[in-house]
């Protein structure tokens, strides 16, 4: 048994001597450019407004949007919705082309506001920077680049640069009204820094290979030198700390060697799968509708409709049949809500019938306040609180209600971007929150959870206000989600918070750096010159290492 953990103490001590250059030098450039990630979250730039803005749907003696639609010549759309408009009130948002600048027309007469999808963006950019700086230039952008990459999921948006020294750049994405992303010449050094030494984005895609091989050879030696490390922890006992930096350097095992390992075997995982099916975004806009046959004039009969009723937003969306449906999205009764509304439905040719009782009986406790802090803000974006209220669904024929839910949707939206049946189905739920299946980059909230088992197997997340299929994860993808958020993220903090959380995955990333690549390699560079001077090591035998 002591010959056996005398060789096993040798042979780690010559292995972990022999991986101190590779792993070292490899600590520094993932524990660094690990750094300027944490630092974009802690210290990047901030939205000023965490809510939308408000948008109270009042279509009195409007004009119907079927007349509007026929009049431009559009008779069918992949979107029709109400949007907050810029001074109070709302317009109407037709998405005619997924990657188009989407239209704009006034609901009082049906006229279409010109440019009306830059404007809308500067709008909502205004209104979550909190800004009066003017606006230098702004171009609609369908792709992603080095300032936007794909982690930001939604396309098209519109890129703002606006006035002043900091670069100020927002991306918004109007079809949400989202800010997908906020940049300052700050932020975009330290993007190029994380691309360059993190990911390795300057890699030719034809070279790609290479990337894969070369970081995993190198990140393999952070796991190997972790391990090796381990062993000589386990196998040599010292009676007394050695002095300087080998006996911190020693210290430093004993706290450290977990966290490296945790972050080099997620590392390899996500880099094993990233290699295997490219990273993109799964955002898919539904199919046209038949926006011509919506003949029911909803806005006639608004009195009756919005009677005791305080509507968020209209949108015109297929039926699982097919059919054109008006969803009246209602406010939610507290100040932050959300859950899942099931509404049946009734019968009657007129909205005002059959619509005055509603299924709560799965409706969530109205959330905090809205986020007004910066912390609070930076905080929220990752957790994902959105306002949420009840919908009712009518006929955009014939006014009646219609027997779907917004559960039914879910289904039906699911079923058209897989051709699979109902009966594949294994669970339908809302998310309201974000998670490691459905992270925050994903920017929209709520979305409905729908996981399908055998031949699919995947999870959809679709935006049944819009008809949209905005994330797809297939079965086999999900453990890595979990191992990457919780094992390389170590979002198994998420008690502490969002900031929190940086803070210490911060604090683990500095002490690696600063205890166990820099003593390891000046501990490597005094060996190697000992080595060159004919002077023993200082570990030439178990034995000796114990004294």
């Amino acid at each position: 048994m002591m010959s056996t953990k005398n060789t096993l103490a040798r042979w780690s001590n010559s292995k972990h001597a022999w991986l101190a250059l590779v792993a070292g030098i490899s600590l520094l450039i993932w524990g660094v450019s690990g750094l300027t990630h944490i630092a974009m979250v802690l210290f990047g730039p901030q939205q000023a407004v965490f809510m939308p803005p408000p948008a109270r749907v009042a279509l009195d003696d409007a004009r119907p949007i079927a007349e509007t639609l026929a009049e431009h010549g559009i008779a069918k759309a992949s979107a029709v919705k109400t949007v907050a408009a810029p001074g109070g009130g709302v317009l109407w948002q037709v998405t005619t082309e997924p990657m188009g600048p989407r239209r704009y027309f006034r609901p009082a007469d049906g006229s279409e506001v010109r440019d009306g999808d830059k404007a809308q963006a500067e709008f909502l950019a205004r209104h979550y920077l909190a800004t009066d700086r003017a606006l230098t230039s702004a171009r609609l952008q369908t792709g992603f680049d080095d300032d936007y990459p794909w982690v930001n999921r939604l396309l098209p948006v519109w890129k703002l640069t606006f006035a002043g020294d900091d670069g100020l750049t927002a991306y918004v994405h109007t079809e949400s009204a989202s800010l997908a992303a906020v940049n300052t010449t700050g932020k975009e050094r330290l993007q190029a820094v994380f691309r360059t030494l993190h990911t390795w984005e300057w890699v030719p895609e034809s070279m790609d290979w290479l990337r894969v091989v070369v970081i995993a050879v190198m990140v393999g030696s952070l796991l190997a030198m972790a391990l090796t490390g381990i062993a000589l922890l386990v196998t040599v006992r010292r009676r007394k700390r050695a002095p300087g930096a080998r006996g911190w350097h020693r210290i430093a095992g004993y706290v450290l060697a977990l966290p490296l390992i945790m972050f080099s075997v997620s590392g390899l995982y996500h880099l094993v799968q990233s290699a295997l099916v490219t990273p993109q975004s799964q955002l898919r806009m539904g199919a046209p509708i038949d926006v011509a046959s919506g003949k029911w004039p909803l806005e006639r009969d608004w009195a009756a409709l919005a009677k005791d009723r305080d509507i968020a937003a209209v949108s015109l969306v297929e039926g699982g049949d097919g059919r054109p449906l008006y969803r009246i999205a209602l406010a939610p009764k507290g100040p932050m809500g959300g859950g899942e509304h099931d509404h049946g439905a009734g019968g009657g040719a007129k909205p005002a019938h059959g619509m005055a009782g509603h299924d709560h009986a799965a409706m969530m406790a109205a959330q905090a306040k809205a986020p007004t802090t910066p912390a609070e803000i930076r905080e929220a974006r990752f957790a994902g609180i959105k306002p949420d209220g009840p919908a009712i669904y009518l006929d955009a024929a014939t006014g009646a209600v219609a027997p779907e839910s917004d559960k039914e949707l879910a289904r039906a939206i699911a079923r058209r971007f897989t051709g699979a049946p109902d009966s594949t189905i294994a669970r339908v739920e809302l998310v309201t929150r974000f998670g490691p299946d459905y992270d925050f980059r994903n920017k929209r909230l709520p979305v409905w959870r729908v996981d399908y088992t055998d031949p699919v197997d995947a999870t959809l997340f679709v935006d049944t206000g819009a008809g949209v299929l905005v994330d797809r994860v297939a079965g086999w993808e999900r453990p890595e989600r979990y191992v990457f958020s919780f094992v390389h993220k170590w979002n198994f903090l998420f008690p502490i918070g969002r900031i929190g959380l940086n803070v210490v995955v911060g604090i683990f990333a500095i002490a690696l750096i600063g205890f166990m690549a820099g003593l390891g390699l000046r501990m490597d560079l005094k060996r190697r010159l000992r080595g060159r001077a004919g002077t023993p090591s200082a570990v030439q035998a178990t034995g000796k290492a114990r004294s």
